[in-house]
């Protein structure tokens, strides 16, 4: 799964996903890509799965981009733990997605194959997305 090598620092606040995405908008590799429609934290293993679902529908032929990373820690505190006594540990890394960023691209497979193996990724993840195709010259 996907996080970071290191951090400058260990925990981090929850904040907020408020606008459209700043960067990240247009497909930038791929023929074919996957974008967000709505704001939420996408975890590793979302991720991951999303990952495993494409590349296993595209039967291994073209090419997968991802093009978010987890690099937020998103902390928990044990069940049946009184309040207080500082923030809770590490539990998984998250990626903040805000509407309009590609998530996934990816090229070298036919357009039906790209929308039917982007479907089966969204399907794992935890945001509403859309099938996107670069506009031809």
């Amino acid at each position: 799964m996907l996080q970071p090598k290191r951090t400058k620092y260990r925990k981090a606040f929850k904040g907020r996903i408020s606008g459209e995405s700043k960067g990240g908008t247009d497909l930038n590799f791929g023929e074919y890509g996957l974008k967000s429609l709505e704001p939420n934290r996408v975890t590793a293993r979302e991720i991951e799965a999303a990952r495993r679902a494409i590349t296993r529908q595209m039967k291994r032929q073209g090419r997968v981009w991802i093009r978010i990373f987890p690099d937020l820690p998103v902390t928990k505190k044990p069940t049946e733990v009184r309040m207080g006594k500082g923030k809770g540990g590490v539990e998984f890394w998250a990626a903040r997605v805000a509407p309009g960023r590609i998530m996934f691209e990816i090229d070298g497979v036919a357009e039906d194959i790209a929308r039917e193996a982007l479907a089966l990724g969204a399907a794992k993840l935890s945001v509403r997305t859309r099938f996107v195709a670069r506009i031809p010259d």
